[in-house]
């Protein structure tokens, strides 16, 4: 029980940082680039409570989080959401250019963190064994949720950083139509996520696109982050 009681609390501070870190790198994108609409509503902050969405932050991901751990014994898929950072995208000198980029510093600042956990690795290895039992299952969770907040939020559909990204770099055309989506993505991203997959088990031929991509890109990043720090792959 008192496993399963720090693997929590070592998951949910790792979420936290990861979640409270990509919020605050949109915001500080966007103040270097001419809007400091995020700096004025106080969003410019590690404080995780300036970024947290009860529902998105808390509750949802909390469920998913201690029912996995106490009937899988890990963490097999999570999903939430913290507040948006507000964003005025006619302040920038280029709206299209500037929203992309600062979608981009939400997803980059990911993965920097996954490269930094990798590097406090060789300092994990002189701490004392059961410090360093501690120490490294936060690390390894840190880098985990890292790769996997950064890579989600990936996927090219609105609202998602990837959505974003793709509207700031398909023509004009086509990005008004595409950034038109975004009323209907998180509904997208649910049907995607949770609805097909359960839908198509139930009809004998499992569908699940978004886990299978996970699944396939994952562990080619783990592996990325690990050489890149200096610590070879994963066994």
């Amino acid at each position: 029980m008192i496993d399963i009681v720090i693997s929590i609390a070592l998951a949910v501070a790792s979420a936290i940082l990861a979640i409270t870190l990509h919020e605050a790198a949109h915001g500080y994108a966007a103040w270097a680039l001419g809007d400091d609409t995020a700096k004025r509503a106080g969003r410019l902050s590690l404080n995780p409570l300036a970024h947290i969405d009860k529902f998105g932050t808390i509750l949802l991901p909390g469920f998913l989080l201690i029912s996995q751990l106490i009937t899988l014994g890990r963490v097999v898929v999570m999903f939430g959401w913290a507040k948006p950072v507000p964003v005025s995208a006619w302040r920038f000198a280029n709206p299209r250019r500037g929203m992309m980029l600062v979608a981009a510093a939400g997803p980059a600042m990911n993965f920097i963190l996954a490269w930094l956990a990798g590097l406090s690795i060789h300092g994990i290895e002189h701490m004392p064994d059961q410090a360093a039992v501690i120490a490294f299952e936060f690390v390894d969770n840190f880098i985990s949720i890292n790769l996997v907040l950064a890579l989600f939020n990936l996927l090219p559909i609105p609202p998602l950083d990837g959505g974003r990204i793709a509207v700031g770099l398909l023509p004009a055309a086509a990005a008004q139509r595409w950034a038109g989506l975004e009323r209907y993505g998180i509904v997208i991203v649910l049907l995607l996520m949770f609805i097909l997959p359960e839908m198509s088990r139930d009809l004998g031929h499992r569908i699940d696109p978004v886990r299978d991509l996970l699944d396939e890109v994952l562990p080619r990043a783990r592996n990325l982050i690990l050489i890149l720090s200096g610590n070879g792959i994963d066994d």
